[in-house]
């Protein structure tokens, strides 16, 4: 037997094995839990059959045919529904419990651990663009902005992925764990119904102008201007910029590990 064969190695993995399995336990724990599942998946999909059914019941002046029009708010309401919501709840609760003090001891770096996060939502909203976009197609959505427009729309949600997480890690780090819940769920519902997210601004009469500055608009916007017309709106990807700035900013001064 050759010298050294049981020697101890100790060491930590290589950072990318790191994040990869922290990755998979954050997409785990985000799919194993009711209320961010209902919040990723059920809720949008709810939104997107019952108001295609009811804009075609109603026989509502749309530009476009009810299901065009909801789909891009659609997925743009899950994507902050995950990078937002889902993430607010499940990082002040890991705060409350200790968990991201006991992972800042480990040989997973800071880097890791958000890098694990990010990695986490993406795989979550690429599930729920599945999910959306198979229903969306199954009620005869017919996205016009083919394959530029495709790739304007992903670029549009990874900077709203960006834009939400920010803000979100900023409301966990400066509010407690029930206060967050709370906080996350309520600013969730106004968004939903009063942001500009789901349906176009124009359909909120004299409040189109003010709500283009909010960030749930900004990337509903954005959405659909890719997914009607192939192309990237620019005022938007702006305003969703700024935001994510701005969330990156407050959630590095308000975000505490412990």
């Amino acid at each position: 037997m050759s010298q050294g064969t049981f020697t101890p190695a100790p060491g930590a993995a290589p950072l990318h094995r790191q994040v990869r399995a922290q990755a998979a336990m954050e997409t785990k724990l985000l799919l194993r839990n009711g209320e961010q599942l209902l919040l990723a998946v059920v809720i949008p999909v709810l939104a997107l059959v019952g108001g295609t059914l009811a804009a075609r019941r109603l026989d509502l002046d749309l530009a476009h045919e009810p299901v065009d029009v909801l789909t891009p708010g659609v997925l743009a309401l899950a994507v902050m529904s995950t990078a937002f919501t889902s993430l607010a709840i499940a990082t002040g609760f890991e705060r409350r419990y200790g968990l991201l003090k006991r992972l800042g001891a480990s040989p997973l770096p800071r880097i890791g651990l958000l890098l694990g996060k990010v990695l986490a939502l993406l795989l979550v909203q690429l599930l729920q663009a599945v999910v959306i976009c198979a229903v969306a197609l199954g009620l005869g959505w017919r996205p016009g902005g083919g394959v530029l427009g495709a790739v304007v729309a992903v670029l549009a949600a990874l900077l709203g992925t960006c834009t939400f997480a920010g803000l979100g890690l900023a409301l966990a780090g400066a509010l407690r764990a029930e206060a967050t819940l709370a906080a996350a769920n309520l600013i969730y519902l106004l968004l939903m119904m009063g942001g500009g997210i789901v349906l176009p601004r124009d359909t909120y009469g004299a409040a189109e102008g003010p709500l283009q500055l909010l960030p749930s608009a900004a990337l509903g916007d954005a959405l659909r201007t890719a997914l009607w017309d192939g192309r990237a709106d620019a005022v938007a990807f702006l305003v969703l910029l700024v935001w994510a700035v701005l969330g990156a900013g407050l959630a590095s001064r308000l975000f505490k590990w412990e």
